[in-house]
C-alpha cells in the first residue's frame, strides 16, 4: 500500500506540475522561436523539467558516467537500450541537445504530448510505412538543422532488461547522413519502472553509460543491418559490466 501510495504521489505531481511547465514552455517558445531555430533553449527547459521528476524520488539513485564524451557541437545520431518509460526522463539529466523518436500515443498525451511537439520531437506510429517514412525525414531534417537525434534502436521496451534486436533505421540514417553514432547504455530503469507497471518499486541504482562516438569512417564499409549488430553488441558489453559493478555495489 505504502508503494502505490507514492506512485500515485508521483503521478499526481507530474500531471498539477505539467500545467505549470507547459504554460512556462509556451512562453520561452514564443520569446525564443525568432532567434533559436534549433530550440535549445527550449530543449535546456524541457531536460530540466523531465529530469525533476527523477530528482523528487530519492530511492532513485542516478549515476552517469562518460560525460565528457558528448560534443555539444556536433550533430550525431544517439542510440540507447530501452528499459523503462524513466529512460526519457533519465536521459533528460544529461541537458544534452536533442529530438528523440517516440511513439505517436506519446504525443496525444495532454501537456506532456503538446511540449514534445512545442520541442519539434518526432513522432513514429509504429508499423505505419508511411509514418516511417515521414519519420527518417524528418530525422534528416533535425541532423542538417545542426540536432542531435535519439533513437531508441529496440523499437519498444524490453519486458526483462535483456537487449532486444536492433530495427536498422538508426543505422540507415546515420549511414546516409555520415553522421557519428552516440551509444548510451541504461541500467536499472526497468527495476524502478518495469513494463506494464505503475507502482513504485522501492530503492533502485539507476545508471547511464555514454560511450565514445562511433566515427562514420568506423562504419562506412557495413551495411546498416552490420553496424546494429556491432553496435548492439557494444551496448550488450558495456551492460553486462555495469549490471555487474551494481551488484558488487549492492
Amino acid at each position: 500500500m505504502k508503494n502505490r501510495l507514492i506512485a500515485i504521489a508521483w503521478f499526481s505531481f507530474v500531471g498539477i506540475t505539467s500545467v505549470i511547465f507547459f504554460l512556462a514552455a509556451l512562453v520561452i517558445k514564443v520569446v525564443t522561436v525568432a532567434f533559436d531555430r534549433r530550440l535549445v533553449i527550449l530543449q535546456q527547459f524541457t531536460c530540466f523539467w523531465g529530469a525533476l521528476y527523477t530528482w523528487i524520488i530519492p530511492a532513485w539513485k542516478i549515476r552517469i558516467q562518460g560525460r565528457e564524451h558528448i560534443d555539444s557541437k556536433k550533430a550525431r545520431v544517439v542510440v540507447s537500450n530501452h528499459q523503462s518509460l524513466l529512460d526519457i526522463l533519465v536521459l533528460f539529466n544529461l541537458f544534452c541537445h536533442f529530438k528523440f523518436v517516440s511513439k505517436s500515443e506519446i504525443f496525444k498525451v495532454p501537456l506532456i504530448g503538446w511540449n514534445m511537439r512545442l520541442n519539434r520531437y518526432i513522432e513514429l506510429k509504429r508499423g505505419d510505412k508511411r509514418s516511417i517514412t515521414k519519420m527518417m525525414k524528418d530525422c534528416k531534417k533535425a541532423l542538417d538543422e545542426g540536432s542531435s537525434v535519439l533513437i531508441f534502436p529496440e523499437g519498444t521496451r524490453s519486458p526483462d532488461g535483456n537487449v532486444r534486436n536492433f530495427k536498422s533505421g538508426a543505422f540507415i540514417l546515420a549511414t546516409e547522413h555520415q553522421a557519428p553514432i552516440q551509444p548510451i547504455v541504461i541500467s536499472g530503469t526497468n527495476k524502478a519502472l518495469p513494463k506494464h507497471s505503475i507502482n513504485f518499486h522501492g530503492r533502485c541504482d539507476i545508471r547511464v553509460r555514454i560511450l565514445p562516438e562511433i566515427p562514420y569512417e568506423q562504419f562506412s564499409h557495413l551495411t546498416p543491418e552490420e553496424t546494429a549488430l556491432m553496435v548492439r553488441e557494444k551496448i550488450m558489453h558495456e551492460l553486462e559490466d555495469i549490471e555487474k559493478q551494481q551488484t558488487a555495489d549492492a
